[in-house]
């Protein structure tokens, strides 16, 4: 793409845009009615349906980068939006449910189980960083410790997620009493039409589809953003971190606030925790593809960015813990405390980078 005319590019990239956020509106919909046929639990549905879903372009570029040996473009790639992932919900926590009296995002959807998947994002960033110090030449059957210690607390994660869903030796099972009414794993509100209205196997399909359009147009955001990035002389580092990673951040935000305008706020937290947790997942198949070690790839501003991923996540947690109830420039206190800390990370990034 790098020999199309700037215009050319930001036309691509916004249409590009507009397909992920149509599409993600879609995924957003049909994992709302499939999760309630097939009683998995909206907080279980998010951390592993929606939330692969919506990183489906990450999957591909990921194990393209795998293929052809570029590992620094797989690591980037990965560590690059977590952080922004998070900034997501600052984004939904002021924009989902607006108007006199709204409480914060993280008073409603205030449940145990989300302090949980948030805490094994934390778990898992925090061997991302450890796995990045370890010998270049640490491989045993085309894997390394730490992809598989990634893996294995992913999966441990989902397990415990699931086991939470059902029952919590806590008051209320782990929801608090005044938060959005919902049973601990499981949607308050019914499918809307007209999703609800279609069988199961056209739901399914539209969920293929729709899912299928976030990854080609993902892809397409990440090529045209490379692009631009070169055309305007920004640092791919600097751009990753930022405009790319919020485009590439589409799906989520739009499936964010169409959850949360169907009533279900666990969802939508629980799809960026989902997808954070998931994609150092990605280390694993690109080590096994590669017959490389990943992770010693990573350069300081990747490893920069995977510590300001965990800060901003455990503000939320100590969000979901004491759960702000009044807003401040409309949002809860946790969310504009992010949004703080993110903007200090990316002024820090520059020096990084530089």
């Amino acid at each position: 793409m790098s020999a199309l005319p700037f215009g050319v590019l930001l036309l691509i990239f916004a249409a590009a845009a507009a397909v992920v956020w149509i599409a993600g509106i879609q995924l957003s919909k049909t994992t709302d009615v499939l999760d309630a046929r097939w009683h998995i639990g909206s907080a279980f549905g998010g951390l592993i349906i929606l939330a692969v879903a919506t990183n489906l372009p990450e999957i591909a570029i990921t194990v393209s980068a795998a293929i052809s040996g570029n590992l620094e473009v797989a690591v980037g790639n990965i560590l690059g939006g977590i952080a922004l992932q998070a900034v997501v919900l600052v984004i939904l926590d002021a924009f989902g449910k607006r108007g006199r009296g709204v409480r914060p995002l993280t008073n409603r959807a205030a449940s145990l189980v989300l302090v949980l998947e948030a805490i094994v994002v934390v778990a898992v960033l925090a061997v991302v960083m450890a796995g990045s110090q370890l010998p270049g030449d640490l491989i045993i059957a085309r894997l390394s410790p730490d992809v598989v210690l990634i893996a294995a607390l992913w999966l441990a994660g989902l397990f415990l997620v699931q086991r939470a869903g059902h029952h919590l030796p806590w008051h209320a099972n782990g929801a608090a009493p005044d938060g959005t009414p919902h049973t601990a794993g499981h949607r308050r509100a019914k499918p809307r039409p007209p999703h609800h209205t279609m069988s199961t196997a056209a739901v399914v399909a539209v969920f293929v589809v729709s899912a299928l359009a976030t990854l080609g147009a993902g892809v397409v955001l990440e090529r045209a953003g490379d692009a631009i990035a070169d055309e305007i002389g920004l640092s791919g580092v600097l751009f990753g971190a930022t405009i790319l990673a919020l485009a590439t951040a589409l799906p989520e935000i739009s499936t964010g606030l169409q959850a949360i305008r169907q009533g279900d706020d666990n969802l939508a937290m629980s799809d960026i925790f989902g997808g954070n947790a998931f994609l150092p997942v990605l280390f694993f198949v690109a080590t096994l593809i590669s017959g490389q070690a990943v992770l010693p790839q990573a350069n300081g501003a990747d490893i920069y960015l995977t510590a300001l991923a965990a800060l901003l996540t455990l503000v939320y947690i100590v969000g979901l813990i004491f759960r702000p109830a009044t807003k401040v420039v409309g949002m809860g206190v946790d969310s504009l405390t992010v949004l703080v800390l993110y903007g200090v990370g990316i002024a820090g990034l520059f020096a990084v980078a530089g």
